[in-house]
């Protein structure tokens, strides 16, 4: 159907106005009408391995996980530890899948503290969710598992992270031992 029969077909009103719109902007179509005009680029961050308690399962869809001190971050440009207390809340929804919502604390070599809480989802098949449960080691492509963390700190040096929005991705998971994640900084 070509364009002119669209406008056929309008009330009067609303082919007015497109035709004005259409004027108005020098006869062109706006560039979000036809798909995004941004992008969005990643820079590895670090690397996160957390040690992972056993799961409290408080009713159907709550299940609490201590996340004991010991783990570690690694990047380019950061180095530390994870204190305690940590802790994540998984929500089990309807479908099975899970919603993540973590809190920890890394303290860098230098001393520096940073808070970092994320959410995130996490798909499995039910083929993977029984290897879980078993106690096998789930890899990256094995389950879909993606993190939004947002960080908090006074430190002078690692100011930068307060103004950053970051994603991760689950590199490993094994129940009742350890989780592992790479960040990367959203730009």
């Amino acid at each position: 159907m070509r364009v002119r029969d669209v406008f056929a077909r309008l009330p009067k009103w609303i082919a007015t106005l497109g035709v004005f719109v259409g004027v108005a902007l020098g006869g062109q179509i706006p560039a979000s009408a036809g798909g995004p005009t941004t992008s969005i680029q990643t820079e590895y961050l670090m690397t996160i391995h957390a040690p992972m308690g056993v799961a409290q399962f408080v009713d159907q869809s709550l299940r609490i996980v201590n996340v004991p001190a010991g783990g570690w971050v690694e990047g380019p440009r950061i180095k530390g530890e994870i204190l305690g207390p940590s802790g994540d809340w998984l929500r089990a929804m309807p479908s099975g899948i899970l919603r993540i919502d973590v809190r920890t604390t890394i303290q860098t070599e230098d001393g520096e503290l940073i808070f970092t809480s994320y959410n995130g989802v996490m798909q499995c098949s039910k083929e993977q969710i029984g290897r879980f449960s078993a106690g096998e080691e789930l890899k990256a492509g094995d389950c879909y598992l993606i993190t939004a963390p947002t960080f908090e700190t006074k430190s002078e040096k690692y100011d930068w992270l307060n103004a950053v929005q970051a994603v991760g991705k689950m590199r490993s998971f094994k129940r009742g031992d350890h989780i592992e994640f790479d960040i990367f900084l959203l730009k």
